[in-house]
């Protein structure tokens, strides 16, 4: 059966009245959302295809948990459940000092269908208003000191790479090697990293 013509919230309730395969049509439909938080993840110092798995349970889990009157859209419930798997998962491989930093770094460029950042809605649940904006300056200075220190290649294939794009799609599209943009992205990362060491003092 074709389920192009139905929306989410009908997916899941074809899905709770016994429709088991719906499971792997809206896995399959949000790989690509899963495909652009690991992306941000990965200059965190995650590994590609352990986030990507991470993602995908997420993703299921947003499946298995949905509830349309209690949720607003499934869309943002399941951007919600990837990032906060992808995020876990990044913190228990990987503890850091600065959790706010790393949150947004992580989570920077993802709005949800209402306009909502997802940044906001993450920390929104633990944070008092004084603490958001506090992170939110933060990411912000961190944000214009790595902008400053990539180079124009870099900041152009930065923003095609946070969009959900792999290396050999920002090739094609900035019409260059293969090579020379996964070298960008390496470059990308370090300083990233080494940004991370300098704000650990």
């Amino acid at each position: 059966m074709c389920y192009d013509a139905f929306s989410d919230e009908e997916l899941i309730a074809k899905l709770r009245r016994g429709e088991n395969e719906v499971t792997d049509y809206i896995l399959e439909k949000y790989k690509p959302l899963v495909r652009k938080r690991t992306n941000a993840m990965y200059l965190m110092g995650g590994e590609t295809e352990d986030l990507i798995q991470e993602g995908m349970i997420g993703l299921f889990k947003a499946i298995r948990d949905y509830q349309e009157e209690r949720e607003a859209s499934f869309y943002h419930f399941a951007e919600l459940c990837i990032n906060r798997q992808l995020y876990s998962a990044l913190q228990a491989s990987n503890r850091k000092k600065h959790q706010p930093l790393n949150t947004y770094i992580s989570f920077s460029s993802g709005e949800s269908d209402d306009g909502v950042k997802v940044e906001d809605a993450l920390l929104g649940q633990s944070q008092s208003p004084e603490q958001l904006v506090i992170e939110k300056e933060v990411w912000e200075d961190f944000k214009q000191r790595l902008n400053g220190r990539l180079s124009k290649m870099e900041n152009q294939v930065l923003a095609f790479y946070l969009d959900g794009n792999n290396y050999i799609q920002i090739a094609q599209l900035m019409n260059k090697s293969p090579k020379s943009i996964d070298n960008a992205l390496q470059r990308i990362r370090q300083k990233v990293k080494q940004m991370k060491q300098e704000e650990r003092g």
